[in-house]
């Protein structure tokens, strides 16, 4: 286990804001998928960074999904929280709220689990801070997490069919 200290998953909490504007929609006007990922997956590295106070690279993506659509001119707030934390690495997950600015309607437009690894300067894995779990939602997202990075670890290696079939002579090296 780590020597680290135990950080409460709040002290990992962030919340950002967007505006979808014209330049960040597809053909039917609303929000594209790509833009919304980036700003998951920025949101998601400030709070796996702000947990463990290092440079953190994103190594998977899961569970994204695109529940509503997002109008242009409509805002949304994405906000993300350290709900795992391995011994390089966290799970992080993120919601996506959308918001009509007119009606002030609100709902869950996107969500998804992102998992970071923790790196020196020369790109090796460092440890992370374990979780201090507080309440029992935490303890039960946490064995989630736990059981989701068993099968992302199981799966590793026995699921490149797909990309050998995509990038022949390339994939699984």
């Amino acid at each position: 286990m780590s020597e680290l200290p135990a950080k409460s998953p709040r002290e990992s909490e962030v919340t950002m804001t967007q505006m979808i504007l014209p330049s960040d929609t597809n053909a039917v006007n609303s929000a594209f998928g790509g833009k919304v990922m980036e700003w998951i997956d920025i949101c998601a590295a400030v709070a796996a960074q702000r947990h463990c106070r290092q440079v953190v690279v994103t190594a998977s993506m899961d569970d994204l999904h695109f529940h509503a659509p997002i109008r242009v001119g409509w805002t949304v707030t994405l906000q993300s929280r350290v709900i795992a934390a391995f011994r390089t690495s966290m799970e992080v997950g993120v919601t996506v709220t959308a918001e009509n600015p007119l009606t002030g309607e609100r709902h869950i437009a996107t969500s998804a689990l992102l998992t970071f690894v923790a790196i020196n300067a020369e790109g090796k894995r460092m440890p992370v801070p374990p979780l201090k779990l507080e309440t029992e939602q935490e303890h039960e997202a946490f064995r989630e997490a736990e059981a989701r990075r068993q099968e992302r670890l199981s799966r590793k290696q026995t699921s490149l069919t797909w990309q050998r079939l995509l990038a022949p002579g390339v994939a699984g090296k």
